[in-house]
């Protein structure tokens, strides 16, 4: 008689998101049971934390495309032989760390991500944590006109922003996979709905998100800098302290993140898979 896989341990590590998932080695293969546990984890917590994974590339794909299908990043290389994982590199004469600033991964493009992994290869000895935000409770937090104001209305978001794009420089400079002039641009609605889960999420971020659709940046920017704000209330996030080996596993549909940058004169390299999202609506 086969005996039951032993549930995993899943730990809160704050009120608004974010859970340590513990009593798993993803160097193994995992049976269903248990990516079903991990997957209703995600879709709970919003962003699920491994610790002390000592995984290959090939090991990290495995793990990711048991969630999804893997896709490579538009803009970067990714890695010799896996082009699906990015580096996620802060060199030590760098004062610019890659994506350092509230976002989602990617709205510029039609179909954003579903989620991305993160697996921490080289840290600092002190600094670069990432905080995480919760996307449902900021539109529930927001006044029932508000919501009326932002029911139906759609944003255009572009690689074009020229904060986001600063942050990308350098990597875009040594491993950049387009011409310098390519402009990547998608339209999604403000409030997105999560097609798991059916809950509304505010679908903007100061990353990407350039203006309102029908409206100039000038009409835009006082709506888009109260809701960046607010997305953002310390109630509404968590933060991470990275170790070597440790994995962050985000649902890109329904949280941000923002890498802090408070680690100059040090490497740090992380490798990132996103996984392949459908159209929001």
């Amino acid at each position: 008689m086969l005996s039951k896989e032993p549930e995993i341990e899943v730990t809160p590590v704050a009120g608004a998101l974010g859970a340590e998932i513990s009593g798993i080695d993803l160097s193994h293969d995992l049976d269903d049971n248990t990516v079903a546990q991990i997957r209703q984890a995600l879709l709970e917590y919003l962003v699920i934390f491994f610790r002390d994974q000592d995984i290959t590339p090939e090991q990290h794909l495995a793990f990711a495309e048991r969630f999804g299908t893997p896709v490579a990043y538009p803009l970067v290389k990714g890695l010799e032989g896996f082009p699906e994982i990015i580096p996620v590199l802060k060199l030590e004469h760098e004062t610019v760390n890659f994506g350092g600033l509230w976002h989602s991964d990617t709205t510029y493009k039609e179909c954003p991500p579903l989620g991305s992994i993160l697996l921490a290869r080289e840290l600092p000895p002190y600094g670069g944590d990432t905080l995480f935000a919760n996307m449902y409770k900021a539109y529930e937090g927001l006044s029932d006109g508000m919501k009326e104001v932002l029911s139906g209305l759609k944003a255009i978001n572009s690689s074009e922003n020229p904060v986001a794009k600063s942050t990308r420089q350098a990597r875009l400079d040594d491993s950049g996979k387009m011409p310098a002039e390519t402009v990547l641009e998608a339209i999604h609605p403000v409030v997105r709905t999560h097609p798991e889960t059916g809950r509304k999420a505010l679908f903007i971020n100061p990353g990407h998100t350039v203006r309102f659709e029908g409206m100039t940046e000038a009409e835009s920017t006082p709506i888009l800098d109260f809701l960046y704000q607010e997305q953002i209330k310390p109630e509404y996030t968590c933060r991470f302290v990275w170790r070597p080996g440790s994995i962050a596993f985000w649902d890109n549909r329904s949280s941000q993140h923002n890498p802090i940058n408070d680690y100059h004169g040090y490497k740090r390299l992380l490798h990132r898979i996103t996984l392949e999202g459908d159209r929001p609506f």
